[in-house]
């Protein structure tokens, strides 16, 4: 489907698809282990076995080869027999993808002027919250026919935080987050990355159908420590 406008013409199943892929590599970088795998990788241009990167990191070789096959379905790693091994079964070398980023400080400059831009708007952190709203309910695009259980969508809303790796715990109607991935942003403008992040969980359990809402957002509780507080909306009376 196109959308035209002024002579030039919008391709939503080409931006969907480009979202699809964003949100499938920050799936896979959420995880501190595949994130090392990335780091490793970026400056063997040669490539690297299973075998090196187990040793590299302290892994087991196994479970090396099980974040390899994330990276890989994201696009981040590509894979080839090495060259020139003699008899026998070659070794299978994986080297970055298309998809991988460049460095950790690719986006952090212009996330930082972005966050900064949007939080001097008299209206930046409702904003804000609304983007990450419209986010959570495209991350989670439930089946229209069901509904979840208050329980159900809490266990729903940890999952996706820990593929955006925050290292969620869930119980007695919160959601403690032990790891930030944009610490540095939220002690600087807490506005804006503290309401997407409300909104990204509000906009979820929306789109989940459950009753429940975000009650409030505990910010920096401890140096590693957020809690999201849920509960469901208090009726009219």
């Amino acid at each position: 489907m196109r959308i035209a406008g002024g002579g030039a013409g919008l391709n939503l199943g080409s931006v969907e698809e480009t979202l699809d892929t964003r949100v499938a590599v920050h799936r896979a970088l959420a995880d501190q282990r595949r994130e090392r795998i990335v780091e490793e990788l970026r400056g063997e241009r040669a490539g690297l076995d299973v075998q090196e990167l187990a040793r590299r990191l302290g892994l087991h070789q196994n479970t090396v080869r099980f974040h390899l096959g994330v990276l890989a379905e994201a696009g981040l790693v590509d894979s080839r027999p090495a060259t020139g091994a003699g008899p026998g079964r070659p070794r299978i070398l994986y080297r970055l993808g298309r998809a991988a980023p460049g460095g950790h400080d690719d986006y952090r400059l212009l996330a930082t002027v972005l966050a900064g831009a949007v939080d001097e708007r008299p209206t930046g952190s409702s904003d804000a919250e609304e983007a990450g709203r419209a986010w959570g309910r495209y991350l989670v695009r439930r089946n229209p026919f069901s509904r979840l259980s208050a329980q159900g969508a809490t266990e729903e809303i940890v999952d996706l935080l820990d593929q955006q790796g925050f290292a969620p715990e869930g119980g007695d109607g919160e959601i403690r987050m032990r790891r930030c991935p944009f610490h540095d942003l939220a002690e600087t403008n807490p506005g804006v990355v503290c309401g997407v992040h409300r909104g990204l969980v509000s906009g979820a359990l929306e789109e989940l159908g459950s009753g429940l809402d975000v009650e409030g957002l505990d910010v920096l509780v401890e140096p590693d420590l957020c809690v999201l507080r849920l509960a469901a909306p208090s009726s009219a009376a």
